[in-house]
């Protein structure tokens, strides 16, 4: 399928698709024409990395997890799968501990406006 018909099935933009190609998430072949050609499994994968984007993962992340990704939604339970993610939830939890540290600080500092 083409570029046009994946964004359409996918709901996301040619660029991004483009700039997905460019991280590495994603491949195509070029028709003579220099057209891009995506295999039909595609969209699914897309679907993946949207999945993995929005629970916060950078593309470089999901890049290491796309061999993991196979076969549905979420997933699959491999070496490298779970090491990660525990390492991504452990850096959320500390961003989101700092961000409750910096509303305290906050709170404090607007105590004495009131």
């Amino acid at each position: 399928m083409r570029i046009g018909e994946l964004s359409r099935r996918t709901g996301v933009s040619p660029r991004l698709l483009r700039y997905y190609e460019q991280q590495d998430l994603l491949s195509s072949e070029r028709d003579t024409n220099g057209y891009r050609r995506y295999h039909p499994d595609t969209a699914e994968r897309v679907t993946r990395i949207r999945e993995l984007l929005d629970a916060g993962l950078t593309t470089e992340v999901i890049r290491t997890l796309m061999p993991c990704a196979q076969g549905g939604p979420g997933l699959q339970s491999c070496s490298h799968s779970v090491q990660v993610l525990d390492d991504q939830m452990a850096r959320m939890e500390a961003e989101m501990e700092e961000l409750r540290r910096k509303k305290e600080a906050l709170l404090e500092v607007s105590s004495g406006l009131r």
